[in-house]
């Protein structure tokens, strides 16, 4: 049964109260819960993990490394920062797909910078919450192409 990381950054962890307008009311622990419902529903395990620091993040998708089959990061504003993360992402060698809730392309010009999608095997962003299960979802078709 193929497993995923399910990895979010900085500011994620106030999910459901920081920003309502752009971000939604939906918490952390629900999108969690969706996507354990998800998981099943499809067959994949998945484990989740947030982390305000850029090394505790590297340090999660080094673990990923002959362990796991595939890393769905939402990285935050360190999508538009972090070199680290895009090494590390491309040091672990295992497939990656970059999410956002929000849509990146249509809010300020820095974050239309993205260091992780030059190593994502995809991008998902603007579709709320959902976008966690279409990660999933598009995770699993990427490793049934690869077989």
């Amino acid at each position: 049964m193929p497993g995923f990381l399910i990895l979010n950054g900085p500011n994620l962890n106030l999910l459901g109260l920081r920003q309502p307008e752009v971000y939604g009311h939906t918490t952390l622990a629900d999108v969690e819960a969706m996507c354990r419902e998800h998981a099943e529903r499809i067959g994949v395990t998945v484990e989740f993990a947030q982390s305000n620091s850029e090394g505790t993040l590297v340090d999660h998708i080094h673990s990923c490394r002959e362990r796991l089959d595939g890393l769905i990061l939402n990285a935050g504003a360190y999508t538009h920062t972090s070199v680290a993360l895009m090494d590390a992402i491309s040091s672990a060698e295992v497939p990656a797909i970059e999410l956002h809730l929000s849509n990146v392309h249509a809010r300020e010009e820095f974050r239309h910078v993205s260091y992780i999608a030059k190593v994502a095997v995809g991008v998902i962003c603007g579709f709320g919450p959902r976008g966690y299960t279409l990660a999933m979802d598009a995770m699993q078709a990427h490793l049934e192409r690869a077989r």
